[in-house]
């Protein structure tokens, strides 16, 4: 095991030690993948470290890890359900106030974790870029009552990348909820006490249960009273508390001794890759993001009027592009022995399955000269034949969808585009065809299609509220000698924006299946889940990584399309069925030549069978 391996597994076990130990569930599972810190159903997701992780990124991910574990330790779900507002801007303001209740308990008990939790908020800042914000309907307002709440029960002020949002929304919240704010503290140690206190600050902010839409009041209603006997209810909510939390709300110090000991082993290396933190390494964390939620909820968009697909060249002018190809080309200058191999490898298997085969040892044919020294050596054996035969070799053509959102941006893009100059080089070489895509938003926070929503009254479950931008890179049918100056369009400041990933997957397969070659093989190359901060605001939980599960299961079992994805920095495998994760340029010669000539083994044997025809994917 390589030190810098050793490093990372040490720094996992410290802060899964951690992690247990202040939710107080000693079998809690926490898992590494993806991209985002969130809660599962039986345990908790953590952010892949970063190689070389320095002494921020080190406490950013301790306090991503710490906000969680506070949440499981003193967040009784069903009751929270149970308390919550009907109001979608009063929910979301409503679980974030939860958050801010169950961190402050943590960050009494234990002042190194509210040091790294205050970390993961300053960081969570500068992503979302709240400092920089000027307009209202871009600044969230769930996390300015958040941020203030948290000023007033701590008397910590908010961390200073955060003074752009609060510019925004602190004179009309302090206004109207001044001192609603400041009875929060009252009601820390009791969920519900602090729910009703929560409900009270709503209503002065106007957003509460009383400004809900009379039909939505109704349906509460009656699935209030659908609920039963309310003393079955309140055992419920005694038992959830049981269950979830220690009964004098601490954690099991025995185990936080422990961990504490392991976790301080880093601390020695908390000075090594200082340099290496960036934007772009990881996402911002959202306590209240539930993978797989939204259950029920049918997808779709809004409006579709300002997407569009465009060609690379249409974004940026020839020079420009040949300016950024150039820095591009210099990037790859690095990687001229992983294109050589690649490609060699590729081409060999590719090359098995070329149109004619020879069938040996036969009794008339072409005389096979490599048998002629059997006549030497055994004058009375028979003379050795041989004939050309055809076999069944099916064309290909590979489309590879690139994910050009903002958590890309850095070195993530740069290996993104030159995997997919490598592959497109390489396969062009061995016969095969080769399509490059892209997909992004066309804004940030929403678009147009926001102001649209925004015109119609704010209906409520809107679905996706961002302009889509579909970029074609290289289209199959064009050289990669004419389309190679395209690649560079991704190095452009700008570009790079959110990312909707289901409906590029559906997209780019729709593009294939209109593909006159027999076999089809999409590749996505990816750095984690779809993320549009407008639409999952305004949608069930999990809306749009529900969708991509659902398109992606879609063609992996009723699609004769064949499916793949190359995770850059971050594990997919929770998406795709067939994935590889890059953390390095470097490993496309391995990894990379593994994967993808595995799709191309003639005798692979496919677990299911396709239904082209009877596809039909989520939309």
């Amino acid at each position: 095991m390589s030190e810098r391996e050793s490093r990372i597994d040490a720094f996992k076990r410290a802060l899964s030690a951690t992690t247990r130990a202040l939710s107080g569930k000693r079998a809690l599972d926490v898992r590494f993948g993806g991209d985002q810190a969130v809660l599962i159903d039986d345990g908790v997701n953590l952010p892949v470290p970063s190689a070389k992780p320095g002494a921020r990124a080190i406490a950013v991910a301790r306090g991503r890890a710490d906000a969680l574990a506070l949440r499981l330790a003193h967040h009784n779900p069903r009751a929270h359900a149970r308390l919550s507002p009907a109001n979608p801007q009063g929910k979301a303001v409503f679980e974030a106030l939860e958050q801010v209740r169950c961190e402050t308990l943590g960050a009494a008990a234990l002042k190194g974790a509210g040091e790294n939790m205050h970390t993961a908020l300053s960081e969570r800042c500068v992503k979302q870029g709240f400092a920089s914000l000027t307009d209202r309907e871009a600044a969230p307002l769930a996390d300015a009552v958040a941020l203030l709440a948290r000023e007033r029960i701590t008397g910590v002020p908010a961390p200073k990348e955060a003074q752009g949002l609060l510019s925004l929304w602190r004179g009309e919240v302090e206004k109207k909820g001044g001192a609603a704010l400041n009875e929060l503290r009252s009601g820390l140690d009791d969920q519900r006490a602090f729910a009703e206190l929560a409900k009270v600050l709503l209503d002065d902010l106007d957003i509460g249960d009383m400004q809900a839409l009379p039909e939505q009041k109704e349906e509460e209603e009656r699935a209030e009273e659908g609920e039963g006997n309310p003393s079955a209810q309140d055992g419920d909510d005694n038992e959830g508390d049981s269950e979830d939390a220690p009964p004098d709300g601490s954690t099991d110090q025995g185990e936080g001794d422990e961990s504490e000991q392991q976790a301080a082993l880093l601390d020695d290396e908390s000075d090594v890759g200082d340099a290496q933190d960036g934007a772009g390494e990881d996402l911002p964390v959202r306590p209240n993001y539930q993978p797989g939620g939204g259950e029920g909820a049918r997808y779709q968009t809004f409006t579709t009027k300002h997407d569009e697909v465009t060609r690379a060249e249409d974004l940026c002018e020839p020079p420009e592009l040949e300016r950024l190809r150039g820095y591009l080309d210099r990037q790859l200058d690095k990687l001229r022995g992983a294109v050589a191999r690649l490609a060699n490898k590729l081409q060999r298997r590719l090359m098995a399955q070329q149109q004619r085969s020879w069938v040996f040892d036969l009794e008339e044919g072409v005389l096979d000269p490599a048998r002629l020294t059997r006549v030497i050596t055994d004058p009375l054996s028979p003379l050795s034949f041989k004939e050309e035969s055809e076999t069944d070799f099916r064309d290909t053509v590979v489309t590879l969808l690139l994910d050009n959102s903002g958590s890309m941006r850095g070195r993530p893009i740069m290996i993104a585009a030159l995997t997919a100059d490598i592959l497109a080089r390489t396969l062009e070489r061995c016969g095969v065809k080769v399509e490059i895509l892209g997909f992004t938003t066309r804004a940030w926070k929403g678009g147009q299609s926001k102001e649209d929503w925004l015109a119609a009254g704010k209906p409520l479950n809107p679905g996706r509220l961002n302009d889509l931008r579909h970029i074609i890179y290289k289209a199959a049918d064009v050289p990669m000698r004419r389309a190679k100056n395209n690649l560079g369009l991704m190095m452009r400041e700008g570009l790079l924006k959110e990312n909707i990933d289901g409906e590029a997957l559906l997209w780019a397969h729709t593009r294939l299946q209109s593909r006159p070659e027999a076999r089809r093989i999409l590749m996505v190359i990816s750095d984690g889940a779809p993320v549009d901060d407008t639409t999952q605001s305004h949608n069930p939980g999990g809306y749009l990584e529900a969708h991509l599960r659902t398109v992606i299961a879609e063609i992996e079992n009723y699609s004769d399309v064949q499916l793949i994805a190359i995770g850059i920095g971050h594990d997919v495998t929770r998406w795709y069925s067939r994935a590889v994760t890059l953390t390095d340029a470097e490993q496309l010669g391995g990894a990379i030549t593994e994967q993808l000539a595995d799709l191309f083994d003639e005798n692979e044997v496919r677990s299911k069978a396709p239904r082209r025809s009877g596809f039909k994917a989520a939309s």
